[in-house]
């Protein structure tokens, strides 16, 4: 089930506003913006949701020894080494 999206919208100044008119997509340069303030981005991919094809040649490397699990208890996905019990 996807969540339903909210509408946020919030004032900025004229300095703010100059530094990100430009941007291409402003929504999803801002949803970046604050998810890598609020520490929860992805460190492999930065909150892009797509990895290069270097990051996932790293990746298919990694995953060799380690595997994604969901957590019984929040039913969130984490990763498990394969060499720790």
């Amino acid at each position: 089930m996807k969540k339903k999206q909210e509408i946020i919208t919030f004032k900025v100044d004229d300095d703010l506003l100059q530094a990100i008119k430009d941007i291409p997509n402003r929504s999803e340069f801002i949803r970046g913006a604050i998810i890598e303030a609020l520490g929860s981005g992805c460190p492999l991919c930065n909150g892009s949701g797509m990895l290069t094809s270097n990051q996932k040649r790293h990746w298919d490397d990694f995953a060799i020894d380690h595997f994604v699990k969901n957590c019984h208890d929040c039913h969130e996905s984490f990763l498990v080494c394969s060499h720790i019990s």
